[in-house]
């Protein structure tokens, strides 16, 4: 196929659409009024766009081509139908008028799914208080009460998923061995044995978000908590999204005797709803470096289409950088 006259459309792997095109869709198919406007909110691992109408306010997510499949995102849909029906503090979707939650848009590069969701309530802050702390741990607990034993037909987060595969994606992206790949390495077979001698029959497993911070939760008047953008949600130790809690306000957090304050008041605000056993507390220091070196090599599949200017030599120093803050904090030794 020759492109010199340029009648042809050049083949396209990720494009942004119209959010005024966007917002006559949503119009038509939710039956909003007239009112209604659409624009951008962030062009990042999928595409957010803040939908209005009138005093109405939604979010529309625009999955990037071939991130999920459609299976994965209905089962995604489905667990966010299972925590509102519990009275969760959750997003969740909205169906349009024909009773379909995912909508089918033809992009260049192929079909991609988008889905409205409510607008979480509240504001967004990496500020808040021991108090809100505490408060945002009785959220997450009230969430994996609804959530232990639910299994979707997504990821399992285990160490071939977190660990084993991930390392090798990310040595292929960077092409040369370096320090910190060696101990992406060591520290991949170190965190393998310790997820192979876990005592399973004392660890709560089910549905977890895998991406639980001050990024994907809105804070209303500093007491109602709302969770949103279960994008990564899967099969795991529900312990997993507590320990990444712990580790994203660690490292924006560099005061560690307030880290430490918020962090005790977290933990405390999620036992007063339901206990962690003994095995997952122990559990906890190790989990969130799993999780870490699993989003690091995501960030190397998605470097085609996402902000991929930050992803370097320099960033991998960063990354390798905090989980070392977080181990020595932990005196946690690699052996």
């Amino acid at each position: 196929m020759s492109y010199e006259s340029m009648t042809e459309k050049f083949p396209t792997i990720n494009s942004t659409l119209s959010p005024s095109g966007l917002g006559q869709l949503i119009q038509q198919k939710y039956g909003l009024t007239g009112k209604t406007e659409c624009s951008i909110f962030r062009l990042a691992m999928n595409h957010l766009y803040i939908v209005y109408d009138g005093e109405n306010k939604y979010v529309f997510r625009i999955y990037t081509h071939n991130w999920r499949t459609q299976l994965e995102i209905e089962e995604e849909l489905r667990l966010l139908m299972l925590l509102k029906e519990a009275d969760r503090q959750v997003a969740f979707p909205i169906a349009d008028k024909s009773n379909k939650f995912i909508q089918k848009i033809e992009a260049p590069e192929g079909t991609r799914f988008g889905v409205l969701f409510s607008f979480a309530k509240g504001i967004k802050t990496a500020k808040f208080s021991p108090e809100t702390s505490f408060l945002i741990g009785q959220a997450l607990a009230k969430v994996h009460q609804s959530t232990e034993n639910i299994e979707l037909r997504r990821m399992p987060y285990n160490a071939q998923n977190l660990l084993k595969n991930p390392v090798l994606r990310i040595k292929e992206f960077y092409h040369k061995d370096s320090s910190e790949i060696e101990f992406l390495e060591t520290l991949s077979a170190f965190l393998t044995l310790k997820m192979e001698n876990i005592d399973h029959q004392k660890m709560r497993y089910g549905t977890v978000h895998l991406d639980v911070w001050f990024d994907n939760l809105h804070i209303d008047n500093e007491k109602d908590i709302t969770f949103f953008d279960f994008d990564f949600c899967g099969n795991g130790y529900l312990c997993f999204d507590i320990s990444y809690f712990l580790f994203q306000l660690f490292t924006t957090h560099l005061n560690e005797e307030e880290y430490q304050a918020k962090a005790d008041s977290f933990i405390k605000g999620y036992e007063t709803v339901t206990t962690i056993s003994n095995e997952e507390k122990k559990f906890l220091p190790y989990a969130c470096l799993a999780i870490m070196i699993y989003y690091i090599s995501v960030q190397c599949d998605r470097f085609d289409y996402w902000t991929n200017i930050f992803l370097n030599e320099d960033h991998l120093k960063r990354m390798v950088g905090n989980l070392k803050r977080w181990m020595a904090y932990h005196k946690i030794e690699v052996k």
